[in-house]
């Protein structure tokens, strides 16, 4: 199950096809109930699952409005029992305006209309670490972390100022650093990990993913050119290269 925003859809989209690649005439079903999407192969009795769910942590409509719980994870109870978690979240956490799917921000007894974003973050994914931490039997469920995934909205930040935002990007940056540096969410992510008793596995794609400001749809997306899509990937793209990441993982993981 990939837990997650658009990304972890990317991602999710991304394995689909490789698996429908590898067995082109399996029979497959894909459905949707909610937030729960599902690709199953019934022949192999394998079902590939996404929780879309951009913060991990609980958004509550209450008499003042809607409330980013950052201690409750009651959305949580969908995981349990899934074999292989994938999760990711970063994306919705920069949104603003209208985009901006609460009104406030809840800790405990406590009451913000906004907080640093990457404080936010970080609350959130300590209550998402206890849950892992508490609630997940390692020789029954193996747990990764997608890490983050880039945008490519600002062009200086790969010394190319007069660009705009990912447009007419052709090929990848040369490596193996990305001029801008590291992500500060994906530090984030970092510092949570080292912190959790359970094992979770960091598929680190953020770097390979910043160099890659080619790998977006760019005006070619759903938008058009009334739009730019710099944070989601062209499949076939860098999604496949994540899964990639997570099929070698799994595989040296075996237990």
């Amino acid at each position: 199950m990939f837990v997650g925003d658009s990304l972890s859809e990317n991602q999710w989209q991304s394995l689909t096809c490789m698996l429908h690649s590898a067995v082109p005439t399996a029979n497959y079903t894909v459905t949707k109930t909610g937030n729960i999407s599902t690709f199953t192969f019934p022949d192999y009795n394998v079902t590939v699952l996404l929780d879309w769910n951009a913060f991990l942590v609980d958004i509550m409509g209450t008499s003042e409005g809607r409330a980013l719980k950052l201690d409750s994870i009651e959305g949580a109870k969908v995981w349990n029992g899934i074999n292989v978690l994938i999760f990711n979240s970063w994306h919705w956490w920069t949104h603003t305006g209208r985009k901006q799917p609460w009104d406030f921000i809840q800790v405990g007894n406590k009451t913000y209309k906004d907080m640093d974003r990457l404080v936010a973050y970080e609350k959130a994914l300590n209550t998402w670490a206890k849950w892992i931490d508490s609630n997940v039997e390692p020789k029954k469920t193996k747990v990764f972390y997608q890490g983050v995934s880039p945008d490519h909205a600002n062009a200086s930040m790969w010394g190319q100022p007069s660009a705009k935002e990912c447009a007419g990007q052709t090929e990848p940056l040369h490596g193996p650093k990305y001029p801008g540096g590291p992500h500060p969410a994906e530090l984030v992510v970092e510092k949570v990990l080292s912190t959790m008793s359970k094992p979770v596995y960091l598929l680190n794609v953020t770097t390979l993913s910043q160099l890659r400001v080619d790998g977006h749809p760019s005006v070619y997306g759903p938008g058009g050119h009334s739009s730019q899509d710099c944070s989601h990937w062209c499949l076939a793209g860098v999604p496949d290269t994540w899964n990639e990441f997570l099929y070698a993982t799994l595989i040296q993981n075996q237990s």
